[in-house]
């Protein structure tokens, strides 16, 4: 409301605002000066449509300038939002096949880090897994052309599209050698796992740390990183594009600006909120909560569902956490995408006596096939909170498999179809 008083509004193209630059200087710090400027806008989808034009700009401007970069590296089962550019360059089958004659072809993918489906076997290590990743994004480049990338984009824990998968120690380093090779940007989507969602270690370096990348975990700084979910907290739309002092820098010496623009970009009352929400994060110490009560989570729900049979693994870092679901144990076995397995777990889960929602996540596996649920809670939950979180999961997942398990088709030796499936309230959610 003060806020409000104060402007509600104004065009950024010829007023700052107070609020603008108090969020832009609190980002900045967060990142201890490892990032320059910040581009305020409403969601995460037009951070990231940002970060793709600033990396455009940032290769025409350079000395010597390379026009010709204009293709973008992801990873398969990725998604980075849902408009025609960050869907184009995302890897998530669902989404984009709607859209699919629409969007551009200057981009292509590779594997993502998901060692519970990537792993050649049990006894492969990760040095010798990240080394194959390497290799393979080395390969892409020369099949593209290196000197036509503009850079690779990862997320740092993958969210919706793998259901909360973090990279293995040392990949982003090796992610980096890559594009520092041949001359790319390396853009970190941070837009679900950010502002302290994954509850990044503290370093030397970095003392209090707020972003994924900051943990050693990760260990890599971007050339341009987004963030959206946890910035403002819900309370307002509100994301960023923020970039590194070598991509200002050549900006700044060439034509002195962004050529990107949006009415809402840098908006006081959303800026004002996500100053707020920055405040309450640091003032209340909750990325150390985050980190506290996530290794609660971590313990209880491989306690409570580990060995469940449906359950083939169960992945995360800090309030970030991913169960995904398998028919068959051992051989890692997807359920097929007509059983809609993870959606039925959400739709009981917010039934009587539940209440609970699970975010629900399909094409786990392949793009296609395969099933998982997200767990992310709120940074300032309880011991308490967590402990009926899981207990709550537990008998979701129990419930449903057991209604799954107990299904005629099944019994008689038949695989299940949607006509078996257990008949679930429709909670109104879109897929």
């Amino acid at each position: 409301m003060e806020q409000m008083d104060e402007v509600s509004y104004c065009h950024s193209l010829f007023y700052g605002t107070n609020a603008t630059e108090d969020l832009a200087n609190i980002l900045i710090d967060s990142t201890y000066g490892e990032m320059a400027k910040v581009f305020v806008i409403s969601s995460g989808s037009e951070a990231m449509e940002a970060a793709l034009k600033l990396t455009r700009q940032y290769h025409i401007e350079k000395s010597p300038s390379e026009p010709q970069r204009c293709h973008f590296i992801a990873r398969q089962q990725s998604y980075h939002g849902t408009t025609l550019g960050a869907l184009a360059v995302g890897g998530h089958v669902a989404r984009r096949v709607l859209y699919e004659p629409m969007l551009s072809t200057t981009n292509s993918r590779v594997s993502p880090c998901y060692t519970y489906r990537g792993k050649l076997s049990i006894i492969e290590s990760d040095a010798a897994y990240i080394q194959r990743l390497e290799a393979e994004l080395d390969a892409e480049f020369r099949r593209v052309g290196p000197e036509k990338v503009a850079a690779f984009i990862a997320e740092p824990i993958v969210g919706a599209a793998l259901g909360c998968v973090p990279g293995v120690k040392g990949y982003f380093q090796a992610m980096r050698r890559v594009c520092d090779k041949y001359g790319a940007l390396l853009i970190m989507d941070e837009i679900m796992c950010g502002c302290g969602r994954a509850g990044p270690e503290p370093t030397e370096r970095y003392a209090r740390p707020l972003h994924a990348w900051q943990d050693p975990l990760i260990g890599v700084t971007p050339d341009i990183m987004t963030i959206g979910k946890g910035l403002g907290g819900g309370y307002q739309p509100v994301a960023a594009t923020l970039a590194n002092h070598k991509v200002v820098d050549v900006l700044f010496n060439g034509s002195g600006a962004f050529s990107h623009g949006q009415t809402y970009q840098g908006h006081p009352i959303a800026c004002r909120a996500a100053v707020e929400v920055q405040r309450i994060i640091r003032d209340d110490e909750l990325v150390a909560n985050v980190r506290k009560q996530g290794a609660l989570l971590e313990k209880l729900l491989k306690e409570k569902v580990g060995n469940h049979w449906a359950v083939g693994d169960i992945r995360g870092k800090g309030l970030f956490w991913g169960i995904e679901f398998v028919s068959n144990k051992s051989a890692k076995t997807p359920f097929e995408p007509s059983e809609a397995i993870a959606m039925g777990v959400h739709e009981l889960a917010m039934r009587e006596p539940f209440n609970i929602s699970l975010y629900p996540g399909s094409g786990t596996a392949d793009g296609k096939r395969g099933d998982h649920i997200l767990i992310s809670p709120a940074y300032n939950i309880t011991e308490a909170e967590i402990r009926f979180i899981v207990d709550t999961t537990a008998s979701v997942v129990k419930q449903f498999f057991r209604q799954y398990a107990d299904r005629p088709a099944l019994r008689n030796g038949q695989r299940p179809t949607m006509s078996t499936t257990p008949k679930l309230q429709s909670n109104g959610l879109g897929r």
